[in-house]
């Protein structure tokens, strides 16, 4: 179980991490909830219609790593007929955004809050570990939150497609961004071995 998340029996999942381990991933989360921004205002209506038809940003976020987890909707006129040129794209783009930004944010934040609150629940064994067991619906947000992990990390480390991460695993261990590079390669195992978990 060391390093990679096996399945429970009736559903879920679990894995054994070690101190650092569960510091590196809160404080990425962490990062990630600071990033996203705060949810609604304290002063907001506990109206659910009203919050319905609030509207969120028309504009793409500036930062890249925002801009990789809130991606315009339409960018290729070829893969979306019937948009003639790229201002009709950014106009669906924004109009999209407006009324799903906030949902796809509340969402991400739920994601990474589940991932803080669950390694703030775990109890750390005399060797400094502890084994992480999920339920099927906290394995869903954590593999949420670990796809959110990595698409920020990539988007910082500019990988855009596979020939990039490829370059990753021969960058010498004197660059800056080697610490970087290993946190996504890790996160990325055990992104793919809760998936397995999730596999029927």
């Amino acid at each position: 179980m060391p390093g990679h998340f096996e399945p429970l029996p009736g559903g879920g999942a679990a894995v054994a991490l070690d101190e650092v381990e569960i510091s590196i991933i809160r404080s990425l989360a962490v990062q990630l909830l600071e990033l996203i921004g705060p949810g609604p205002a304290e002063d907001a209506t506990d109206d659910p219609l009203a919050e319905l038809f609030t509207e969120g940003p028309s504009e793409p976020p500036a930062d890249p790593v925002l801009k990789r987890l809130f991606p315009d909707a339409y960018t290729d006129p070829e893969a979306t007929p019937g948009l003639k040129d790229a201002e009709e794209q950014r106009a669906y783009s924004s109009e999209f955004r407006r009324f799903t930004e906030n949902d796809l944010r509340a969402g991400k934040r739920e994601n990474a809050l589940a991932v803080v609150r669950a390694l703030d629940g775990l109890t750390v064994a005399g060797e400094g570990g502890a084994v992480l067991k999920l339920t099927a619906g906290e394995s869903k947000q954590w593999l949420g939150s670990l796809n959110d992990l990595r698409l920020a990390i990539g988007a910082r480390l500019e990988i855009t497609d596979e020939d990039d991460s490829d370059i990753l695993y021969r960058l010498p261990d004197e660059d800056p961004r080697k610490p970087m590079v290993m946190a996504y390669l890790w996160l990325g195992g055990l992104q793919e071995t809760l998936v397995n978990t999730l596999m029927p």
